[in-house]
């Protein structure tokens, strides 16, 4: 078995993130109150995987954290519609999914955080 570098597993574990937040949306009713907050969430939500990705393809370090430091504005803007999702929510697994979703989005912003604090350019 081939072991994954430590930016592999971060490529996978918010690719993995991503799927659990689509499945989620899924399943929530849309209804004129949340239907921007999915909307929202989703964007935000999604883009976290796809911006670290394009930060490991970055041209130079300074490329490299100006993308790490968008994933980390995502992940706060994510953090955001997740507890608005959670309080719309009548639903105790939804309310749940979202507590979860967020957990891992804070560790996230913890983990581009340092990321970001540990590039010089």
């Amino acid at each position: 078995m081939i072991a994954l570098s430590k930016s592999q597993e971060l490529e996978n574990r918010t690719t993995k993130f991503s799927i659990n937040l689509v499945n989620l949306c899924k399943k929530f009713p849309r209804v004129l109150i949340t239907q921007n907050i999915i909307e929202q969430l989703l964007r935000s939500g999604t883009s976290i995987g796809a911006n670290y990705r394009e930060a490991n393809g970055a041209s130079s370090r300074k490329d490299f954290r100006n993308k790490i430091l968008i994933c980390k504005k995502e992940c706060k803007e994510t953090e955001y519609w997740l507890q608005m999702l959670a309080n719309a929510a009548d639903d105790d697994f939804v309310s749940n999914s979202c507590r979860i979703l967020w957990k891992e989005t804070h560790e996230f912003n913890l983990i581009f955080s340092s990321a970001a604090a540990n590039t010089k350019c």
